[in-house]
């Protein structure tokens, strides 16, 4: 199927499944590869923050990382922010496919003749 008869809905839930998939669905490969990237990089913030005390010797790292009540509201909004930016450019992107395939393409509108 080519990029302009595929559907540009299959985006929107790619996205907020797995950041920079539905970018990468759209044929966008270079942008869902970044915010793949900074979503993995807010992930690892969020763990670095909630998982600090977990490392200690006084218990095992298992049951210390299943304890919810170290993580605030802050740990959890930096990928959530990651994430919703990345759904809004995904609707930008395809708003701009759609945009383009009714205009006729990346060269411009259609004529008709001469």
């Amino acid at each position: 199927m080519s990029d302009l008869s595929r559907p540009i809905w299959p985006a929107y839930p790619l996205s907020v499944f797995v950041a920079g998939l539905g970018h990468c669905y759209l044929g966008q490969w270079k942008r869902g590869a970044i915010w793949f990237a900074c979503y993995g990089l807010a992930l690892a913030f969020l763990s670095a923050r909630s998982l600090s005390g977990a490392l200690g010797f006084s218990e095992p790292f298992f049951v210390t990382a299943l304890q919810f009540e170290s993580v605030d509201y802050t740990d959890v909004a930096v990928p959530l922010a990651v994430l919703l930016v990345c759904l809004l450019d995904v609707y930008l992107v395809g708003l701009a496919k759609r945009t383009a395939s009714f205009e006729g393409g990346p060269n411009g509108p259609r004529s008709n003749g001469p």
